[in-house]
């Protein structure tokens, strides 16, 4: 462990932890759900017809399928999604966005948005952010290889 002491990892791990936090509060405020909420109807959102398989999502929003199930669970009890058999794999679910998920993900970016933007952006320069999206989208690559 020569780099030690110079390693970027835990100011990564504190940084995250304390703006995720952060974040939270903010949502909490506003009478908003949690930030994993949104990430599972963003994208949801950005899938092909709104639509993922359950796996499918966990794997994009890096949440286990367990703790997925019960998430969507509350989220369809919301009526922010609806669950749906796979056609081509009837023992397979599908998670569906509704408008209402829709409408919720959109009230929920007004308060996530500026808070990245206050917490994060406003913190590194454009520069920085270019070379820090590629340094962690290398990790990304080789955690999943």
């Amino acid at each position: 462990m020569a780099r030690a002491k110079t390693s970027a990892w835990p100011p990564l791990l504190t940084a995250r932890a304390l703006v995720i936090e952060a974040i939270e509060q903010r949502l909490a405020e506003a009478g908003l759900p949690e930030l994993a909420w949104y990430d599972v109807l963003w994208t949801l959102e950005q899938a092909p017809s709104g639509r993922l398989r359950m796996h499918e999502l966990a794997a994009a929003t890096v949440i286990t399928r367990s703790n997925m199930t019960r998430l969507v669970d509350r989220l369809e009890a919301a009526g922010l999604v609806t669950r749906a058999r796979d056609a081509e794999d009837r023992r397979g679910a599908l998670a569906l966005l509704t408008s209402a998920g829709r409408d919720m993900r959109a009230r929920m970016w007004k308060v996530y948005g500026p808070a990245i933007a206050q917490l994060f952006d406003a913190h590194v320069s454009e520069k920085e952010s270019a070379t820090l999206r590629a340094c962690l989208l290398r990790i990304i690559e080789a955690a999943r290889a």
